[in-house]
């Protein structure tokens, strides 16, 4: 079922599926997706669980939020959402940048279960060459300004800036691209030992992304937790191998899909 609910002057779109006394499970989508690519994580739980699979704020039909958010105010916002909806220590299922969420949520408040699907949340080793990159670029911006005027020199620095970013960069409107900037130069390792609940990390070992590292790293960190990989698969692990993945979310889900 398709809802919606305003919190703190946010649109939050989500679907609700499932056994609404089942334990509940909320599931957080990649950047530059919605709830619909991970729609297939929810029909793998909703026989018996309660399951919420939402648009995190500038995805979907989830409003944008008003300024240049960091992880703390996505993971803020989810926290007065379950708030909202009464629930009490759902589980988390969190693709990608949706994982990068739930880390933070998972140190903060209750959860009785964290499953991070080729998550974010590791800050990437950069390349001497990215560095350069990145200060030359930031050098442009105070000099472009003034040498062609600020209307053109904004504009030839937005050409830029789309120019060398990643597909999901492009697509982004102009705070959402700030957001994302924030948010993946964003290293939580520091508070991944915080996080008690059983852990599940599936990932796939072909992963570029977010690659098998990051996943070997949280494993470390957090401190009950435990690695799924897939061979052959990318940064959709769930989608590359679905028969596979859902076979281990069950198995890590067994005792609330078995309960009545």
């Amino acid at each position: 079922m398709d809802k919606e609910l305003i919190i703190d002057g946010i649109k939050i779109f989500y679907q609700e599926t499932g056994d609404p006394h089942g334990s509940p499970a909320l599931i957080m989508h990649g950047w530059g997706c919605n709830h619909s690519t991970v729609r297939f994580i929810a029909t793998c739980l909703e026989d018996h669980m309660r399951v919420i699979n939402v648009d995190l704020p500038g995805h979907g039909q989830s409003s944008e939020p008003d300024s240049v958010w960091g992880t703390d105010d996505f993971a803020n916002l989810m926290e007065k959402f379950i708030e909202a909806l009464n629930i009490n220590e759902p589980s988390l299922i969190g693709h990608s940048f949706g994982g990068r969420t739930a880390i933070k949520m998972a140190s903060e408040v209750s959860v009785k279960k964290l499953v991070l699907i080729d998550a974010a949340g590791i800050k990437p080793k950069r390349p001497l060459k990215y560095y350069l990159k990145i200060y030359s670029f930031k050098a442009l911006k105070r000099i472009l300004p003034v040498i062609m005027g600020k209307q053109r020199g904004e504009k030839k620095i937005e050409n830029l800036r789309n120019k060398g970013g990643s597909a999901d960069y492009k697509a982004a409107s102009r705070i959402m691209k700030a957001v994302m900037s924030r948010c993946v130069n964003e290293d939580l390792k520091d508070i991944m030992p915080l996080i008690k609940c059983p852990s599940l990390l599936i990932w796939g070992d072909n992963d570029t992304a977010t690659p098998l590292s990051d996943a070997k790293t949280m494993e470390k960190l957090i401190p009950d937790s435990g690695i799924v990989s897939f061979a052959g698969c990318g940064h959709y692990s769930f989608l590359d191998n679905p028969a596979g993945f859902k076979a281990v979310v069950r198995e890590f889900f067994k005792p609330e899909l078995s309960s009545k």
